[in-house]
């Protein structure tokens, strides 16, 4: 017997013993091991599992293949496919070739999967049943009643980790990477550590798959899906496994594991816990974390799946419109009636642009393009509503003054032209737009079909816009605007009533100055 045996009610345990007598593991009556060095593992709710040397197999096994699974306090566990009488048995037995220090004698050992084997032939010996054990306490608690009550993935890792301090656990520090759905960022890192109310959040591009630091790092490791890591940190820095380790052995932290978050898609995310205890975590400790890993990851996978809609929302749809369908209005109609300023911007000489400079250069110039204008749109109080084509369709509602909306506009329009300016002198290639901005009552929410819906503006304003900027590139004025943006500024030129396409009335119509000289014309 190594070791003795755990109290069922002092929570998670781990066991092993040596089997008495020679012990046969069978398929349909063919001998696939045959050992008189047999072990037996104990462990919290699980059956009594056989280990047996290596040497000591009889059947054909392949090269590890790429499966990994990780267990905190056994390690990472590697696969070989069975071969037998041709018949291949894919991942039907492991090993862990680098057990950790509770479970260091079955290191090497092989079990084999249940579903890989009919018979086990003990002899004389008997195993005792496996142990029920009772995992419970102000963490099991409070992951059942009270974490579903905190408001954010922040909240949450706090309150977990006061719990694990609770429940007896010697945390020192605690991480969360979380991988998103985001076109500008990979994921975000929680980071607990005891004694402080801050959660240190980072939110790292994607550029971090590329940074050495995160290569060399658990994280990378572990969400590759290579395994758990497990590292007592009483060992020599030459002997640690990643730098990080190094650092938090410096701080005086003495254990160090990280393990892998599954979401319910397959991702995998990564949770990290460093401990300052002398004696580092007990198998209890991993072992009652390990059994709620998976109700953890549920809880992150809930804030993260809502995070993931709100940025797709707003990606695609933009903020205001994003935040109006996560708030429910997603059937057909819903929506109001606003008093808004729309504008639409369109990039000038497209099809030459395209012809001149190939198509992966366009589509550069014209995300650029798009960047420069969003970018300028949201910070005066506006949204972009859709990309069409080559042209940007935004809204600039008002709010309690009733002309916010025109103010903001015309503000974002001049801003529009001199940006644009400053990066066309900046690069090779001129960038111009032409604007056409109209106020008025539009209704802003959901139309399309049944299946297919699109948050917009739906009224005249918008088709008027539209053509205010059409009309400017006829009249050589890159800001047209109606009379109501008109009333709100200071420099604008009367160019007369214009007839527009489907629109009954001529359209009292205006120049904004820009303050950027408009290039002359080519010869």
């Amino acid at each position: 017997m190594e070791g003795s045996r755990f109290n069922s009610a002092s929570g998670y345990g781990i066991d092993i013993e040596t089997v008495e007598g020679r012990v046969r593991i069978l398929r349909d009556g063919v001998v696939l091991a045959d050992s008189m060095r047999a072990k037996v593992m104990y462990e919290t709710r699980l059956s009594p599992q056989i280990y047996l040397p290596l040497e000591d197999i009889k059947v054909a096994l392949s090269d590890q293949t790429d499966l990994k699974t990780f267990c905190p306090f056994k390690g990472t566990a590697r696969y070989r496919d069975m071969v037998l009488d041709g018949e291949i048995i894919p991942n039907g037995v492991w090993s862990y070739d680098d057990a950790l220090p509770e479970s260091r004698g079955i290191n090497g050992f092989i079990g084999f999967l249940s579903s890989s084997y009919t018979d086990v032939d003990l002899g004389k010996a008997q195993l005792d049943a496996g142990v029920a054990g009772n995992i419970s306490g102000p963490l099991v608690d409070w992951l059942m009643r009270g974490a579903a009550f905190e408001p954010t993935p922040e909240d949450f890792i706090r309150a977990l980790g006061e719990k694990m301090i609770e429940s007896g656990i010697a945390l020192y520090r605690m991480s969360a990477m979380i991988w998103s759905l985001h076109p500008m960022i990979a994921g975000k890192n929680y980071i607990w550590t005891r004694g402080s109310d801050e959660i240190r959040t980072f939110a790292p591009s994607y550029e971090l798959f590329e940074h050495r630091s995160f290569i060399n790092s658990p994280l990378h490791h572990v969400s590759k899906g290579l395994g758990g890591v497990r590292q007592m940190l009483d060992v020599p820095n030459d002997k640690m496994k990643f730098p990080i380790m190094k650092d938090l052995k410096d701080e005086g932290a003495t254990d160090y594991v990280a393990m892998p978050l599954f979401f319910s898609n397959g991702q995998v995310n990564v949770l990290t816990l460093t401990s300052d205890h002398p004696n580092g975590f007990t198998t209890a400790n991993l072992g009652l974390i390990f059994e709620i890993s998976s109700v953890i990851s549920r809880f992150f996978e809930v804030f993260t799946q809502k995070e993931n809609a709100q940025s797709l929302l707003e990606t695609y749809v933009g903020r205001r419109s994003g935040a109006r369908v996560l708030g429910g209005e997603i059937r057909r109609g819903d929506g109001d009636e606003i008093d808004a300023a729309i504008m639409f911007c369109d990039l000038r000489g497209s099809t030459s642009l395209e012809e001149t400079l190939g198509r992966d250069a366009y589509i550069e110039l014209l995300n650029g393009f798009f960047e420069t204008v969003s970018s300028v749109i949201h910070d005066t109080g506006g949204e972009v509503l859709k990309f069409i084509g080559d042209a940007v369709l935004a809204v600039f509602p008002d709010h309690e003054k009733g002309t916010e909306g025109c103010i903001n506009a015309i503000e974002a329009c001049k801003r529009i032209v001199a940006e644009l300016d400053a990066a066309s002198q900046e690069q090779s290639q001129r960038v111009e737009c032409s604007i056409g901005v109209s106020h008025g009552s539009v209704t802003y929410g959901n139309v399309g079909s049944q299946e297919r819906l699109d948050f917009t503006v739906i009224g005249q304003p918008a088709n008027v816009a539209a053509r205010l900027g059409d009309y400017g590139k006829k009249v050589g004025h890159r800001i047209v605007v109606s009379q109501d943006l008109a009333d709100q500024c200071d420099d604008c030129i009367p160019l007369g009533p214009v007839s527009l396409h489907n629109v009954s009335e001529p359209v009292e119509s205006f120049a904004v100055s820009s303050g950027v000289p408009k290039p002359a014309e080519p010869a």
